[in-house]
């Protein structure tokens, strides 16, 4: 065999892999949040939700689909980055999945690049198109939690990040570098014009008005998200907005960057500064519960009906496919023995 022949074996082999990644990653995302769950029993989770009302749980429901319909519209804004047209359905489909994935299996873009290289490459986005999606997508995020961070340090208090100088300063820098980034980014994105191309793939810098969305639909996912744990928690703790929201983007981004699935840990850091006391942990503890069961377990399992549930069509549709051509070679099998 030729080396070209070698060569397009590989790339082959190395597309498949790349593609079954995706169902590799939702099968890693049930087992994370399976295991943050698993150290609580039975009669904690049927507490948790149990004490909650009713209402409340509606409410945070509600705040976790308007989320992910939030999470999903990053693909539609890359798919307009890269200029490529898709039928709502489908990037609603991709990023549902890729979002309830990532989310619960961390290492956003290799485990939901995973899943929507597995969907979009069936829909006719190349390779390269899908790496640039990706891209956008996490600096749609970036530049939402830079926003996020500024307003969540001027209206936090102090002693919601522990206490020292040390803690003050850090939190400083980071608001600063964040405010830093931003004008950087904005700035390109008026000035600068000329591609950049790495190892093959160009990428642009967004113009303004794209620039401002990404802020937009990244601020809009992560304020639903604080929505869900605050009417889980707002029950049991009389906490103003204000305070909860600024502590909660501080958390929501630190749990992210710290690659820790569903920021486990990172919650109970900071909400354990900001309401001390044993008997507000204990419901911390439970409103916690609520909330990684409402915008973590659930958007996964139904994520995974979905995508099973398509995959079977795919695979029925393939096979009746198959049956139809064999069909349809032996009638022309036939038809030429008849005329012999």
């Amino acid at each position: 065999m030729n080396k070209s022949g070698i060569a397009s074996r590989t790339k082959r082999l190395v597309k498949k892999i790349i593609s079954w990644a995706g169902l590799f990653f939702f099968g890693l995302a049930a087992f994370m949040i399976w295991r943050q769950l698993a150290k609580y029993n039975l009669q904690d989770l049927k507490h948790a939700l149990l004490s909650i009302p009713n209402r409340n749980l509606l409410y945070a429901g509600a705040a976790s689909f308007v989320g992910y319909v939030a999470l999903s519209s990053y693909d539609f804004l890359a798919l307009k980055y890269i200029r490529h047209k898709l039928s709502t359905w489908k990037w609603v489909f991709a990023g549902f999945i890729g979002f309830a994935v990532s989310n619960n299996a961390g290492h956003a873009i290799v485990s939901g690049g995973a899943i929507r290289y597995r969907l979009y490459t069936r829909w006719r986005i190349k390779a390269e198109e899908i790496v640039r999606m990706v891209t956008f997508s996490g600096f749609t995020y970036l530049v939402a939690c830079c926003f996020l961070i500024i307003i969540g340090y001027l209206i936090t208090p102090d002693h919601a990040f522990g206490e020292g100088s040390a803690s003050k300063i850090t939190t400083s820098l980071v608001a600063l570098g964040s405010l830093i980034f931003l004008v950087v980014y904005f700035t390109l994105s008026v000035c600068y014009t000329k591609k950049l191309d790495i190892k093959g793939v160009k990428f642009a810098m967004p113009r303004p008005k794209m620039a401002v969305a990404q802020v937009l639909i990244g601020s809009v996912d992560i304020l639903m998200a604080s929505l869900v744990l605050y009417f889980t928690l707002i029950h049991f703790i009389n906490i103003p907005f204000n305070t909860f929201i600024g502590a909660f983007i501080i958390a929501q981004i630190l749990g992210v960057y710290s690659q820790v699935p569903g920021g486990l840990g990172v919650f109970e850091l900071v909400f354990s500064n900001i309401i001390p006391g044993a008997e507000n942990q204990a419901m911390l503890f439970g409103a916690l519960i609520a909330y990684r069961i409402i915008y973590y377990l659930l958007p996964l399992i139904v994520s995974g009906i979905v995508l099973f549930s398509y995959e079977g069509y795919l695979a029925y549709r393939h096979k009746k496919m198959r049956e139809e051509r064999r069909l349809v070679r032996l009638k022309r099998f036939l038809h030429i023995g008849k005329g012999v």
